[in-house]
């Protein structure tokens, strides 16, 4: 028997190390290949034999990436906030206040995730361009103002705050806004963090949106800076390429690594049947 039980333990680990190996080989042989100076060819080795970070500060002089980093961060620290605000103040009433038609609003709200980017990007786009919002801060923001899926997440999370509490502070004379801000909203920050950390990937990886809506290089994200870097691959700048790719990518895994014990107890949280 515990052969046997050795037998699946050695099993699910074989499994697990593919799997790791898989998922972070890419990101091992770009990092190596970022890493390689410049008399290194980009195929005699895959580990550099002369390390150097040469090819890091390059992509920040040559390519403009301290300006796209710039611009990145600027949007994402705009976003975040913003979406956690408007996202948590659709979320509270539609898991707690009894009001005419919240089931239709909550459904409308879910099913608006089942409609792709693609086939409204054109109508927000005039949009966008009417109300003076192409090329600006404001502009690449607007898609992460409020999200479906972050309003159903957090509904989520404030149908597992026990009802008790709530009625406690009501006893005690608290209105329906220091009930939310006072007890509600405290319980529910693992969720608030597993948010950030969804509209911090979404805003920092968008692409598609950046690119329509920024009409000059002033404005551009990291996405853009590294599609166009890429565009102009001829060979010789392969470690450009790659040392510009884990620039973009390091934040996003700090930012998770950093958050990782929220991440995962806030994704169960809003895993509650509704």
């Amino acid at each position: 028997m515990k052969a046997k039980r050795l037998q699946q333990l050695l099993g699910l680990y074989a499994i697990m190390l593919l799997i790791a190996a898989l998922t972070v080989g890419p990101f091992l042989t770009t990092l190596f290949m970022a890493l390689k100076s410049p008399a290194e060819g980009i195929y005699d080795s895959t580990l550099p034999q002369q390390p150097t970070l040469q090819n890091f500060i390059n992509a920040f002089n040559e390519a403009n990436f301290a300006d796209y980093f710039l611009n990145t961060a600027i949007v994402t620290a705009i976003a975040i906030p913003l979406n956690l605000l408007f996202c948590n103040l659709a979320a509270y009433p539609l898991a707690r206040m009894n009001f005419r038609g919240r089931s239709v609003v909550l459904a409308i709200i879910i099913s608006t995730m089942m409609v792709p980017f693609q086939l409204y990007m054109a109508p927000l786009y005039q949009l966008s361009d009417q109300l003076g919002l192409r090329n600006s801060y404001i502009g690449l923001v607007v898609l992460q103002v409020s999200t479906a899926f972050g309003i159903f997440l957090m509904r989520q999370a404030y149908l597992r705050v026990p009802k008790e509490l709530e009625e406690s502070a009501y006893l005690d004379g608290a209105n329906r806004f220091k009930v939310w801000y006072k007890v509600a909203l405290p319980l529910v920050k693992p969720t608030i963090v597993t948010l950030a950390i969804f509209t911090f990937m979404g805003t920092w990886g968008d692409y598609l949106w950046p690119l329509l809506n920024t009409t000059g290089s002033e404005k551009y994200t990291l996405s853009i800076g590294l599609a166009q870097l890429s565009q102009n691959f001829n060979g010789s700048n392969l470690k450009l390429i790659s040392a510009a790719s884990i620039l973009t990518t390091i934040p996003t895994l700090l930012i998770f690594i950093w958050l990782q014990k929220y991440f995962i107890s806030g994704a169960t949280d809003g895993a509650v049947k509704g």
